[in-house]
């Protein structure tokens, strides 16, 4: 009888003593992949963002979250063999930005879910079948929408009034690009302007494509949004210089390099925006019941001593609707 008192005993001491052990067992940590069409440090203020927003959302770097980043520095070509190396590395959720490091990502799998951090056409791009609908391990915030498109067409025929030719660059190799032509042709068109094509799959073909809009004569430039021509805008804002051409862009980067305008989604809010979206997946909602939003805001942003440089005003009541314009040095934005 003792020594059977004396097993209980010691097997109710055992189950005591392993109680506060279970209780500190280590809380998941979760693998976050991160794939980027540019560098580091021209990514920086996404990757600062979308650390801050995981931090307000309760991940922590390097306590439940571990991020593993995926840089193509502006190689293309890169995209899905870095994709295939990331999801080697066997990440909870795959977080993405622009239309082409989607459809990379998207090709790489099936299965871990991917975050977009703002992307372009994903319908068109073969990536998703609705934004209300995305239907597969693809979701998070589009960037795409008609009034995005048509308001850039608006903003050139306000500060140039007489423009009837307006050229737009695009990458053929771009899967929404021939979708976002379309919309802003009929905008065009509505106002009277003929759009003018022009092409660059490549940061070889930039010259090529500025030398045509010169020939023809165009009264100013789209450049569409694609991955090529953000780690070219350094490039771009400078043969746009070169030829007194004035253009609009879709971040404010360009602006900051020396463009004269741009008018999009403030891309740093776009990669916070997307943390809900990664937070709900993480808490074991699938991808496919999120539909996908899209940016309520969008930014203006003017650059004066660019528009100084080529010789154009802008009108007074352009300048009353931007967020932001720089008035001297390429590098000093100021508040409006």
């Amino acid at each position: 009888m003792n020594k059977r008192l004396r097993r209980l005993a010691l097997g109710g001491m055992l189950f005591a003593l392993s109680l506060p052990v279970a209780a500190q067992e280590p809380a998941k940590v979760w693998r976050i992949g991160v794939l980027v069409s540019s560098s580091a440090s021209l990514n920086a203020s996404r990757d600062d963002a979308l650390r801050q927003g995981l931090r307000e959302m309760g991940y922590v770097e390097g306590k439940n979250i571990i991020m593993e980043y995926r840089y193509a520095e502006g190689k293309l070509d890169r995209l899905s063999e870095l994709a295939a190396d990331l999801v080697r590395s066997r990440p909870d959720l795959i977080l993405v930005g622009g239309t082409r490091v989607a459809v990379a990502a998207k090709q790489a799998t099936s299965v871990i879910p991917i975050v977009v951090t703002g992307a372009g056409d994903l319908v068109a791009a073969g990536v998703v079948h609705s934004l209300s609908l995305p239907g597969g391990n693809v979701t998070g915030v589009s960037r795409l929408s008609p009034e995005f498109l048509g308001t850039r067409v608006e903003l050139l025929k306000e500060i140039i009034p007489k423009a009837t030719r307006i050229a737009t660059l695009s990458n053929p190799e771009n899967p929404g690009h021939a979708a976002g032509f379309r919309e802003i042709e009929l905008d065009a068109l509505a106002w009277g302007i003929r759009l003018q094509p022009l092409a660059a799959r490549g940061a070889d073909d930039l010259t090529g494509a500025f030398r045509a809009a010169a020939k023809e004569g165009v009264d100013a430039l789209i450049v569409m949004v694609d991955a090529l021509f953000s780690s070219q805008r350094s490039r771009i804002v400078e043969l746009a210089l070169k030829q007194r051409l004035p253009a609009i862009y879709d971040r404010a980067e360009f602006v900051a390099a020396g463009g004269l305008m741009s008018y999009g989604m403030n891309l740093a809010d776009l990669s916070r925006h997307a943390v809900w979206y990664v937070d709900q997946i993480l808490k074991g909602a699938k991808p496919e019941k999120l539909p996908l939003t899209e940016p309520a805001k969008f930014e203006l942003v003017i650059n004066l001593k660019t528009a100084k440089q080529i010789g154009l005003t802008i009108p007074q009541s352009v300048l009353f609707r931007a967020d932001k314009v720089i008035i001297r040095g390429l590098c000093k934005i100021c508040v409006t």
